[in-house]
């Protein structure tokens, strides 16, 4: 396997072809179709502040891997897990605050975990590499 979760002879042509980018997407639409549930009075509160953070962590690996440079790479991929951070935090308040159980956190929680250590490996890797 690559640094990126690939076969090692797997090309990559775009950042759709990253299994990190399309595991955060996953995560992403999970956390929409979880803040579809939300009382309506979350709707510009922790339901916009997990979509945009779930958002925000695909759309970083892909504005990263766009820009062609392993520098801004790693920087892009720096502001993803930042991003990724923020989205556990709110999901975990969210649970805490009883808007959701923790048997709908928990599988995203996991999903995250995993997303970050890809993050990791994956700037360890190319930090090696430069």
């Amino acid at each position: 396997m690559s640094e990126m979760g690939q076969p090692a002879e797997y090309t990559i042509r775009s950042y759709r072809d990253l299994v990190i980018w399309q595991k955060a997407m996953d995560v992403a639409v999970s956390c929409y179709e979880l803040t579809a549930k939300f009382p309506k009075d979350e709707l510009y509160g922790l339901a916009a502040q997990i979509r945009r953070a779930s958002a925000s962590v695909a759309a970083n690996v892909a504005e990263g891997h766009g820009r062609e440079n392993t520098g801004s790479f790693i920087q892009f991929l720096r502001v993803s897990q930042g991003s990724l951070k923020e989205l556990e935090t709110h999901v975990m308040l969210a649970e805490r605050v009883g808007i959701v159980p923790k048997t709908s956190t928990g599988p995203l929680l996991a999903e995250c975990e995993s997303i970050g250590r890809m993050l990791r490996s994956l700037i360890r890797s190319l930090q090696q590499k430069s």
